[in-house]
């Protein structure tokens, strides 16, 4: 059996509504010693999944990583009033170690929480 290849995927559920997000925007950056890198940016399908991983294989370098969910604009888009005037931006930010093949990073919404977790 071959290798798996690496790769960074992401997906978004909104626990609120009991359905997938479809429409979040989401952006990735890459840190180190001070820069922050755009290297990604997607938005989620009817499942709330990108169509494709963010990085794989040789972009995905170890290194500290940077998810940013505009969720401020999907709960707007929802007709959800109000829902957008606490989270507008979430981040969330990860590490990504030599050696591991597959990094997928969920995240729950509400309109007035999120949770994340690392995922398989």
């Amino acid at each position: 059996m071959s290798p798996e290849t690496p790769r960074l995927t992401t997906h978004v559920l909104d626990t609120a509504h009991g359905r997938p997000a479809a429409g979040v925007a989401v952006g990735l950056w890459r840190l180190a010693e001070g820069s922050r890198e755009e290297v990604a940016r997607t938005i989620t399908n009817a499942d709330g999944r990108c169509d494709a991983p963010l990085l794989a294989g040789p972009a995905l370098q170890p290194g500290i990583y940077e998810l940013v969910f505009a969720v401020g604009a999907y709960f707007a888009g929802a007709g959800d009033a109000g829902a957008s005037d606490f989270l507008d931006d979430v981040p969330v930010r990860f590490v990504v170690r030599p050696g591991l093949d597959h990094y997928h990073v969920p995240l729950l919404i509400a309109p007035y929480s999120y949770s994340t977790y690392r995922g398989s």
